[in-house]
C-alpha cells in the first residue's frame, strides 16, 4: 500500500490524539490549552493561530468522534462517520509548499480553527485508508489491559500491539513464564 508522507503524518497525529483520551490511559493527557499547544508543536501542525479553551473543547469532541471510527463494525458505517467529520470541517483543498515539505495538499482553510484543521486533515487520511481498501489497518491494541489505537503499516498487516516494546513484550514475557511454569509441573518419566 502506498501512503503519502502527508497521510502518514496525519495518521500519526490521529493515533497520538486518540491515545490522549482518559478512557485510554486513565487520565486526560490534553487537560488544558498548554497541553494542546504542546500537541500541536509535537505534531508540527502548521498554520495554527493561538489556541483557546474553545479549541480544547472542540478537539476533545473531535477525538470522541474519531474514536468511534475505530469501533465501527462496517466500512460503510465508518465512512459515514468520516464523511460527517470532514463535511463539518468545511474542507478547502489547496496546494501548498512550506517548511521544506515540497508540494502537498492541505484540506483546511488557512488559519482554520484547530478542530476544523484536524477534522479535515485526519478525516481525509482515514478516507485515503478506506479508499485503498485497508480499513483493517486501523486497530486497537490486543493486550487485554490496553485501549490504545494504532495504524498497522506493516507489510503483512501482522502488528497486534500498540507498542512491541511495552504491550507486546509484556505479553510475550508472560506467555514465556507461563510455559516455564507448566513445564516445571509436568512430571518426568
Amino acid at each position: 500500500m502506498l501512503i503519502t508522507h502527508d497521510t502518514e503524518c496525519a495518521l500519526s497525529s490521529l493515533v497520538e490524539l486518540l491515545n490522549t483520551a482518559p478512557e485510554v490511559c486513565g487520565t486526560e493527557l490534553l487537560p488544558d490549552v498548554a497541553a494542546l499547544d504542546a500537541f500541536v508543536v509535537r505534531q508540527e501542525i502548521s498554520e495554527i493561530d493561538s489556541l483557546t479553551e474553545e479549541d480544547l473543547h472542540r478537539v476533545h469532541d473531535l477525538r470522541s468522534r474519531l474514536r468511534e471510527v475505530f469501533g465501527t463494525e462496517s466500512t460503510a458505517a465508518a465512512a459515514e462517520l468520516v464523511n460527517g467529520i470532514v463535511a463539518a470541517a468545511g474542507t478547502t483543498p489547496r496546494l501548498t509548499n512550506h517548511d521544506h515539505h515540497g508540494w502537498h495538499i492541505h484540506y483546511f482553510a488557512p488559519h482554520a480553527a484547530l478542530g476544523d484543521h484536524l477534522a479535515a486533515e485526519l478525516g481525509m487520511a482515514l478516507a485515503f485508508i478506506f479508499m485503498a481498501g485497508e480499513r483493517e489497518r486501523l486497530r486497537t491494541c490486543e493486550a487485554p489491559d490496553c485501549a490504545r489505537v494504532f495504524v498497522d503499516l506493516s507489510r503483512n498487516r501482522s502488528r497486534r500491539y500498540c507498542d512491541s516494546r511495552t504491550c507486546g513484550n509484556r505479553l510475550h514475557v508472560a506467555a514465556y513464564r507461563a510455559r516455564q511454569r507448566s513445564a516445571e509441573t509436568v512430571p518426568t518419566i
